[in-house]
């Protein structure tokens, strides 16, 4: 049988094509138009002159990014984020689900999802907020609580060593919630004779976790995975912006910061699209690559 052409499958699904418009629209302004602005990074852009009568530079601010003193320290902390937020962030919402499915009394199961999903609602600038009056070393309630079991007060947002796990803790406090949303939405999706034969055999609640649940949920965690390596190295301006300062740039300084000052303050768009760009193309390598991994090793892929 022919199938219907493009015409009439959209006349048919005028009412879904509809309802997806809005969203198909603010993409391509907002995601693929800007992308032409990529051009800039390949010239010494004068903000009078425009796009077309700028000077093409070829990849010289590439090579003045990485020859650049700074640039390893910068390309290191936002590495070692991404990977902390990967490595601790990631699992945390998984182990959430399943603790949560776990659950019997359903009242106490409802209010803990909706305790465990408002810090997602919070911005940035109220974490920040809250952050810097509960850390303060004079007036927040951690260092009272140091202080009184008979320990000296510590600046933790004035020493570099502490800002990757404060900055990771409170991304995982935020988004620990709202991610494992997606995940018990999956565990409903496991048969329920499973677990029913999982008993017969004499499994408990651990070993039906490990053999039946896990399972059962393996294709969206991987699919999950594959997502989050792509946005490890998207290190969120605000929060690091509002929490670094001078004293903690050692370990606090990454590329979204980075590209603030030298782009938005100092006037050095070619510049500042530059290592944007790079970074970018190295977060599509990662997803690449790991999606091709996840195909060969399984049968789970983006595509």
């Amino acid at each position: 049988m022919k199938s219907p052409s493009i015409a009439k499958q959209l006349k048919r699904d005028r009412a879904f094509v509809l309802m997806f418009a809005p969203v198909l629209l603010y993409f391509i302004l907002f995601k693929y138009v800007p992308m032409f602005g990529i051009v800039i990074s390949f010239m010494d852009y004068n903000l009078f002159k425009g796009i077309t009568g700028s000077e093409w530079v070829g990849f010289k601010y590439y090579a003045q990014f990485f020859e650049n003193r700074d640039a390893f320290v910068i390309i290191k902390n936002t590495v070692l984020l991404g990977a902390y937020k990967l490595l601790f962030g990631f699992p945390a919402p998984i182990v959430l689900a399943l603790l949560l499915n776990e659950l019997r009394h359903a009242i106490f199961k409802r209010f803990v999802q909706t305790v465990s999903y408002l810090p997602h609602f919070l911005s940035n600038v109220v974490v920040a907020s809250m952050l810097i009056m509960l850390l303060s070393p004079s007036t927040g309630w951690v260092n009272r609580i140091i202080e009184g079991l008979g320990f000296p007060a510590i600046s933790f947002l004035q020493e570099s060593e502490w800002f990757r796990s404060i900055y990771v803790l409170s991304e995982i406090w935020q988004q620990v919630g709202w991610g494992s949303i997606l995940y018990l939405a999956a565990i409903t999706t496991i048969d329920p004779q499973l677990y029913e034969a999982a008993r017969m055999d004499g499994a408990g609640r651990w070993k039906q976790t490990l053999h039946v649940t896990l399972p059962g949920i393996a294709a969206t965690v991987v699919i999950m995975f594959i997502l989050q390596i792509g946005h490890a190295l998207e290190i969120g301006f605000e929060k690091v912006f509002l929490l670094s300062n001078a004293a903690t740039y050692d370990t606090s300084d990454v590329i979204a910061t980075y590209v603030y000052r030298v782009g938005i303050l100092q006037g050095g768009f070619s510049y500042a699209t530059a290592i944007d760009l790079f970074m970018g193309v190295i977060g599509f390598l990662l997803v690449y690559a790991t999606n091709q991994l996840s195909r060969r090793l399984g049968e789970t892929s983006l595509w």
